[in-house]
């Protein structure tokens, strides 16, 4: 980023940012001037991603996002470094296995429900206690459309979603009316992450979209932005699906 926009007053925590979506909301919160804390497992990454979104408005925290541990020390950090954390959005998470439920290892369906669900639980207790209980803000959960509709083969990850859309949904309801708590799904977004759901045959996948083309970061981050900002301010416990339109080839024959 070449030119800096004047401070918002602001602050973000961010998890799973090192790239991706997360780096793509990331970016789109700096744009608007809030400072952001990023999180992510891969040090040197984290800092590359520092570098590009501005050293005077970004730091990290590496660490795993369903650490306790690490959780505490990302929102230390935030109000050490800032004073304040408004916003939370909670991106990290993981899909480690393709296949049906019937086969899955239910060691790596614990693994998925702790990394996608109860470290974005783990990391809104730590914030609301640190700051949002006294002084407000919000929260964006990212989950996903495969939590909203099966999805073959990424079954435990859908799974793992649609629990994140109920927590919002939980969340939404106990931190009111001092926190908004809102959802995205997004539909497949070119990311590493996803690079298995497209790679090879991105024109085909791009195909069955309306919109004709897959999702990139930035769009999930303009959604992020809006329900970070003013203009959501009477909108809690929602999920905004961004999907490209992907939804509206449901039913057609």
């Amino acid at each position: 980023m070449t030119e800096l926009p004047e401070l918002s007053g602001k602050v973000a925590l961010v998890t799973g940012a090192s790239r991706g979506i997360g780096y793509g909301v990331a970016e789109a919160l700096v744009a608007r001037g809030d400072r952001v804390v990023i999180t992510g497992r891969g040090e040197d990454a984290l800092k590359e991603a520092v570098e590009q979104l501005g050293a005077e408005r970004a730091i990290y925290v590496a660490g795993k996002a369903h650490d306790e541990a690490h959780q505490a020390v990302a929102v230390e950090r935030a109000m050490e470094a800032f004073g304040r954390v408004d916003f939370l959005v909670n991106n990290a998470g993981t899909n480690p296995v393709f296949g049906p439920l019937a086969d899955l290892d239910l060691g790596v369906a614990r693994k998925v429900f702790e990394t996608n669900v109860i470290s974005a639980l783990g990391f809104a207790q730590k914030t609301w206690h640190a700051w949002q209980k006294d002084n407000g803000g919000a929260i964006v959960n990212i989950a996903s459309v495969a939590g909203i509709a099966p999805s073959p083969f990424i079954a435990a990850y859908g799974v793992s979603k649609a629990a994140m859309i109920n927590l919002t949904q939980q969340m939404a309801h106990e931190f009111a009316p001092k926190v908004r708590v809102n959802a995205i799904a997004p539909a497949v977004v070119k990311t590493k992450f996803a690079q298995a759901l497209y790679e090879g045959r991105e024109a085909e996948a791009a195909a069955a979209y309306p919109l004709g083309r897959l999702g990139v970061p930035s769009d999930i981050g303009g959604a992020a932005a809006f329900l970070t900002s003013d203009q959501s301010d009477w909108v809690t416990g929602q999920t905004l699906v961004v999907d490209g339109g992907i939804f509206l080839n449901a039913g057609v024959g």
